[in-house]
């Protein structure tokens, strides 16, 4: 298990303490919470609601199976909004001051084939402490067959990555539902949160959600649907591709562009960093302060915001943007942005045609 890091210290009136000053004060004279407003609950019931509804239709309505396998399209994209919009906010704490609202919506992680609990660790722990550090943050440490950190070994088929690597994002949900999450949890390897005893109960809950989303998504389809097997288990299938696809792709584009930084720790076992301009030189957003990219990626196309202030709602974050941004211009700290999605998927190719290039090895 890797040893902690440590991150220079914050000084009085330096980059980091007055970014935070900054942000209090904007809450303080708004005179508004941290958590979600009723934007943000509007949001939720529009997302919940098409979750709900597309399965609801889906189980029950009995439509003829061109259009069912339109719902199932429907329902994988609803997966991913319900997920980032409203589940990703609850689990960190940043929808409600209240434990049990958050504790209640974070249930939509584990009702869609998600642990909670993993989540928790492999992202809230490992990936937002450790952002883009090797060998400590578990989102750049996807399959070997794809190489997205300068320090990773490198492979011959690496170098058709570029390529393959969109057809491989699609199977992320389907790989998480089955596999990742047992994998993680009984070699119990995250980053230097490795080797943690789990509590019993987290034995039993691992199972019971799981056993929960297979019956909602690959037993009553078959016993409540009048389509026929086959048509059944490609919609099935189709769900999982778009929602894979769907979140693989929010999540890559915050750390898998060109010039982010994958910083190594020193002899020390240190950062040579804040950790607030460590999290500004290892994310980026694209489609800041776009009201529909905010809406299609709950906020997430703002990763800069959330990687610095991860317990404020993500409906603030447009709001927080400008905060930040005439922050580091002012003490002259990078904040990395594309103006547009195609920009950012751009640079995303880019920097996986360049890390599968054996001379970056």
């Amino acid at each position: 298990m890797p040893p902690p890091l440590k991150f220079l210290p914050i000084e009085s009136q330096d980059f980091s303490n007055v970014l935070k000053q900054r942000v209090r004060e904007y809450f303080k004279e708004k005179n508004t919470s941290i958590h979600s407003n009723l934007e943000m609950k509007f949001k939720t019931i529009a997302t919940v609601g098409l979750w709900m509804g597309s399965y609801a239709l889906l189980m029950f309505a009995q439509f003829p199976s061109a259009i069912n396998l339109c719902l199932w399209l429907i329902l994988g994209v609803s997966v991913a909004l319900v997920t980032i919009n409203v589940g990703h906010d609850a689990i960190h704490g940043a929808y409600s001051r209240r434990k049990w609202v958050n504790d209640i919506l974070s249930h939509t992680f584990n009702f869609n084939g998600a642990s909670v609990y993993m989540w928790k660790r492999m992202h809230n722990v490992a990936h937002h402490t450790y952002t883009n550090i090797p060998g400590y943050d578990e989102d750049i440490s996807p399959a070997s067959i794809i190489r997205v950190c300068p320090s990773a070994e490198h492979k011959p088929i690496h170098r058709f990555q570029h390529i393959y690597a969109f057809v491989l994002y699609t199977f992320a949900t389907l790989s998480w539902v089955f596999v990742k999450d047992y994998v993680k949890f009984f070699k119990n390897e995250v980053g230097n949160y490795s080797d943690r005893v789990h509590e019993r109960s987290e034995y039993f809950y691992l199972f019971f959600y799981k056993i929960i989303t297979y019956t909602l998504f690959w037993v009553l389809p078959f016993v409540l649907m009048k389509d026929a097997w086959w048509q059944i288990l490609i919609g099935i299938i189709c769900m999982y591709l778009v929602s894979g696809f769907y979140l693989s792709v929010v999540f890559m584009l915050a750390h898998a562009v060109e010039d982010v930084n994958f910083p190594k720790p020193n002899t020390n076992n240190s950062i040579e960093n804040q950790w607030l301009i460590h999290q500004l030189a290892t994310t980026s957003n694209f489609c800041t302060n776009n009201p529909v990219a905010a809406f299609l990626t709950g906020g997430l196309n703002q990763q800069i915001e959330h990687h610095l202030f991860p317990n404020i709602c993500s409906i603030h974050y447009p709001q927080l943007s400008k905060i930040v941004k005439e922050t580091t211009i002012e003490f002259g700290v990078p904040y990395r942005e594309f103006k547009g999605f195609r920009m950012a998927l751009s640079s995303h190719y880019t920097f996986l045609k360049d890390m599968g290039n054996p001379q970056t090895a």
